[in-house]
């Protein structure tokens, strides 16, 4: 009895010393978003109001739990929102413009790649400063709530997609709800509705969630996962994998030229590619060059300066 005592009080002094030295894992919520609002034009409003604005978003965007899944403190998204406040229509009531961006870490290297990059004209929010922002999956609460949540599961979907095959779907039908809810208001806010145009948040996830688009989800995880991870260990087999991912988006731009999510696509990777491809043999220039001035017409000059 007495030997079994010990060796019971031993084992339990070895187990706490075990947890004493095993290093803790800090849960943290999915996002670290950095968040800027100016109102630059805006003269009859107190600076004090926009910062508030500023500390609630932040707050609201990183320590809300968007997701099921553990994040590590160091595996957080990288993401970034300003506000441009342009006009104030009350003290409370106001219109601008919305910017959102993220990257995503290379594997091997301390490069992170740009995944979003997108600027929302189609912006306004009522705003109290002391008022919690709350977002409610069931419900349509006010326009800033239901906009910063919709990009956020849009900063996570694009990222999921980056690292395993349509693997955002989950955060895209989420996205996707908060546009059904402000569909079901007599009058929805600018930006909810199919008849807000090819440039809204309507648009954009409606194509993201369509067969048509299934090429471009599928770029986004070839690009990254099979191309630019793998570019420490073979420069050359990475570039070629990344090629073919562009070169499959041809099938995109013949349904849907000019679309909202190719153009959200390459308003990030524009310049990425100039870099991966500015140094490349002749041979991989010449044979994504012709593809990338086609179905990114926006930056040809961009290509040809860089990669020409």
């Amino acid at each position: 009895m007495h030997n079994s005592m010990n060796f019971s009080l031993a084992s339990t002094a070895l187990l706490m010393a075990c947890m004493l030295c095993k290093p803790a894992i800090s849960i943290a919520q999915e996002l670290n978003c950095q968040v800027t609002v100016i109102a630059p034009q805006v003269a009859n409003v107190e600076a004090s109001v926009f910062e508030s604005l500023e500390e609630d978003i932040m707050e609201f965007m990183n320590g809300r739990r968007w997701t099921q899944d553990n994040f590590t403190l160091l595996e957080r998204i990288e993401c970034s929102i300003q506000i441009t406040i342009s006009k104030a229509r009350t003290p409370v009531d106001f219109e601008g413009s919305i910017q959102v961006q993220s990257s995503r870490p290379i594997f091997n290297s301390d490069y992170n790649a740009p995944v979003l990059m997108i600027n929302d004209n189609d912006f306004n929010l009522s705003y109290t400063p002391g008022t919690m922002i709350q977002y409610s999956p069931d419900q349509f609460r006010d326009n800033l709530t239901s906009i910063l949540a919709f990009y956020a599961y849009l900063i996570l979907g694009i990222d999921y997609d980056s690292f395993s095959l349509e693997g955002g779907t989950p955060m895209y039908m989420n996205a996707q709800l908060a546009v059904s809810n402000a569909q079901g208001l007599s009058n929805p806010p600018p930006g909810w509705s199919a008849s807000d145009g090819r440039q809204s948040r309507y648009a954009l996830i409606d194509n993201i969630l369509s067969q048509t688009f299934r090429p471009l989800r599928s770029c986004y995880y070839t690009y990254h996962r099979k191309g630019l991870d793998m570019a420490y260990d073979n420069p050359g087999k990475s570039r070629k994998v990344i090629s073919d991912a562009i070169i499959a988006l041809r099938t995109v731009h013949r349904i849907r030229p000019a679309s909202y999510n190719l153009q959200t696509f390459f308003m990030a990777k524009h310049r990425e590619l100039v870099n991966l491809f500015s140094e490349a043999p002749d041979g991989e220039r010449q044979r994504i060059l012709p593809v990338l001035k086609l179905i990114d017409p926006g930056n040809i000059e961009s290509y040809d300066n860089g990669m020409g």
